[in-house]
């Protein structure tokens, strides 16, 4: 009796794992929508209109996340795939196609970020406020070394947007 209850609890324990990872995932299902505001070393050069969307997909802990940018000069979609990849460690893939993928960690209600692509740093994140869904990205060019102790990496542009749900 007392193994099936170590067993037992452990199970529970997984189980509560996994429904507080989805229910951050559950909590953002929806159409949102939102203006980026995009600046540049703190001055704001450009705003849009941006229109997000997440689904279940028919794949167990995989949803659709969908960004429609409606710019009447530029109007993009980036339809990514966010999937679960390891609910012990609160780890998440943004597959973004074509073999990229981005890795994410959440905590609590918000969901991290970091990665460098062509000598450029960018922190991603997106964070359940109530009724509103913060979306931040940073970005800044990986600067030569000078001191080992510390690297200091710039932030040089930011995009952000206040969701909230249509």
């Amino acid at each position: 009796m007392k193994k099936f209850s170590f067993i037992l609890l452990l199970n529970l324990a997984f189980y509560q794992t996994i429904l507080a990872q989805n229910a951050f995932v559950d909590a953002c299902l929806g159409t949102w929508k939102g203006t980026m505001y995009i600046y540049s070393r703190g001055t704001l050069r450009d705003s849009v209109s941006v229109r997000l969307t997440v689904a279940k997909t028919e794949k167990p802990n995989a949803w659709t996340w969908k960004t429609t940018y409606l710019s009447p000069k530029m109007p993009m979609v980036k339809d990514y795939v966010l999937r679960l990849k390891d609910a012990s460690k609160n780890v998440y893939i943004t597959d973004e196609g074509d073999g990229i993928e981005l890795v994410d960690y959440l905590f609590n209600n918000k969901l991290y970020s970091v990665f460098e692509t062509h000598n450029v740093l960018l922190t991603s994140s997106y964070e359940l406020r109530g009724n509103e869904l913060i979306f931040e990205v940073t970005s800044g060019k990986k600067e030569t070394l000078t001191n080992q102790e510390v690297i200091n990496y710039p932030v040089d542009n930011l995009q952000r947007v206040v969701f909230r749900k249509e």
